[in-house]
């Protein structure tokens, strides 16, 4: 299925595994967060299409493949703490020059596909040249990795093959411990508030895209009035407090990175809120600072700059209050200075 937008100028993106028409550079890989290394391949993909006369491709699954075996297991903690949705997801790989990206519904009839169904796909899609990570595998249980594809791309024939290849560890090297980027590492520093670790590893401060919707409005009358973000991420990658910023963004693939009006800065809460909320689900709710305008229905981007503080439960909507106000001048300081 075509999801691409009425503009041909935009990405194209496909729910299956087909030929499209082109001769195709194509990078493959969850790209969750999409952060430096992620970067990295999609630039190396489409400077190869640039040098070959291809078209630049992705693919990318959903859902995941570590939330979809989660849920097979029944054990919904064994899956990662999403870094983007997957309309961000697509807006990035379009902004960085991807013109088909490939989206199949990762179900138990994809993973239980053998290497050969899997490659003998790649080759019916006219893919010429492949971009994966060190340790990609494929197939079920896993059981192909990069030599046989290589090993495939080079016995489909002349005029049929493919050449592959892998982006060696982009490395923080700021960190004590040199981690090598990856979606678990920026996992692990968002959810231990280490805020310029993450941005480091994505290349770009943290940032979480939804539509702001009615709440309980219980803010406005203990007189902070929240914007209230809905999350198409049931297991965010973060929670607490922060100091932030918040953009209006517009509609589309493309538009995710369109910023519109002015920036608004504010203090954020994102969790599952115990103090005033009870049903466990995790929200993000933002109160911004010297403004009143009405944001209901709208898009907006927040930018987490840094933790202010961990959620916690408070004896009184009293003490609450305090503590708001208290959060309002720690993260007016942290602001100031950006």
């Amino acid at each position: 299925m075509n999801m691409s937008p009425a503009n041909a100028a935009c990405m194209a993106v496909y729910r299956s595994l087909h030929e499209v028409g082109a001769e195709l550079a194509l990078a493959i890989g969850n790209f969750d967060g999409v952060h430096r290394g992620h970067q990295a391949i999609l630039q190396a993909t489409v400077e190869a299409s640039a040098r070959g006369g291809l078209t630049p491709a992705a693919l990318t699954f959903h859902p995941l493949p570590r939330e979809f075996f989660a849920k097979v297991r029944g054990d919904a903690s064994l899956a990662p703490a999403r870094l983007m949705s997957t309309t961000e997801k697509l807006a990035v790989f379009s902004r960085a020059g991807i013109r088909h990206t490939f989206m199949p519904i990762f179900d138990t009839r994809f993973a239980a596909q053998t290497p050969e169904d899997f490659i003998a796909k790649l080759v019916a899609m006219k893919v010429r040249w492949l971009m994966v990570g060190e340790d990609f595998r494929f197939g079920a249980k896993r059981a192909g990795d990069i030599a046989a594809l290589r090993a495939a791309g080079a016995a489909a024939g002349t005029g049929d093959g493919f050449s592959v290849h892998t982006m060696a560890d982009i490395v923080d090297a700021e960190n004590d411990s040199a981690v090598r980027v990856s979606s678990t590492a920026v996992r692990e520093a968002l959810a231990a508030g280490k805020m310029t670790a993450a941005a480091r590893m994505l290349g770009r401060r943290y940032t979480i895209v939804g539509r702001v919707t009615h709440g309980k409005k219980l803010g406005r009358t203990l007189g902070f009035p929240t914007a209230n973000i809905s999350l198409t991420r049931r297991k965010p990658a973060l929670a607490g407090v922060f100091a932030v910023k918040l953009r209006l963004v517009t509609r589309g693939l493309e538009g995710v990175a369109s910023r519109v009006g002015d920036t608004l800065f504010g203090v954020a809460n994102l969790g599952t809120n115990p103090a005033v909320v009870n049903d466990g689900r995790h929200h993000l709710e933002v109160f911004l600072f010297d403004y009143s305008g009405d944001l209901y229905g709208k898009r907006v981007e927040v930018e987490f700059f840094e933790k202010v503080r961990d959620e916690q439960n408070f004896s009184s909507l009293d003490a609450l209050v305090v503590q708001m106000h208290a959060d309002c001048a720690e993260a007016k300081r942290i602001l100031r200075g950006t």
